[in-house]
């Protein structure tokens, strides 16, 4: 008896551990609002290499799950986006894109995000972003 009691107490010490710890790593969960500014640079057939400017608004965060827009000079795009598990880590998708974006946060203020798309258009490039306002 006095064996599983001491198993149980430290089943339950052990829960109670991990409990703290995905409270903790939830209460870490970067904010991503606001907007973000810097350079893309790509690579592909149909443009050949290209520096652009780049602005990104972050618009609203839910826990891991954020989405926003840019603008580019064929358009607007909204996406939806999600920061993994580590804390570091984030990706974005569009309805529109046939490619996804995929990313690292730097510092709270500096974020790198490199998209890849495949097939007839194929291209590839990364963006260094500042945020250069907490709003978008």
């Amino acid at each position: 008896m006095r064996i599983s009691k001491r198993v149980a107490f430290l089943g339950l010490l052990a829960a109670m551990s991990l409990q703290g710890a995905a409270t903790a790593r939830a209460a870490d969960i970067p904010s991503m609002v606001g907007t973000w500014s810097g350079k893309t640079d790509s690579i592909g057939d149909a443009f050949g290499l290209r520096t652009r400017d780049r602005t990104v608004h972050i618009t609203e965060q839910t826990d891991r799950r954020f989405r926003g827009y840019f603008d580019y000079e064929g358009g607007h795009k909204d996406f939806f986006g999600i920061v993994f598990p580590d804390n570091v880590s984030f990706a974005w998708t569009s309805t529109a894109s046939k490619g996804s974006v995929q990313g690292r946060i730097l510092a709270p203020d500096h974020i790198a995000a490199c998209y890849i798309e495949g097939g007839p258009d194929a291209t590839a490039g990364c963006s260094d972003l500042t945020r250069t306002d907490k709003k978008p």
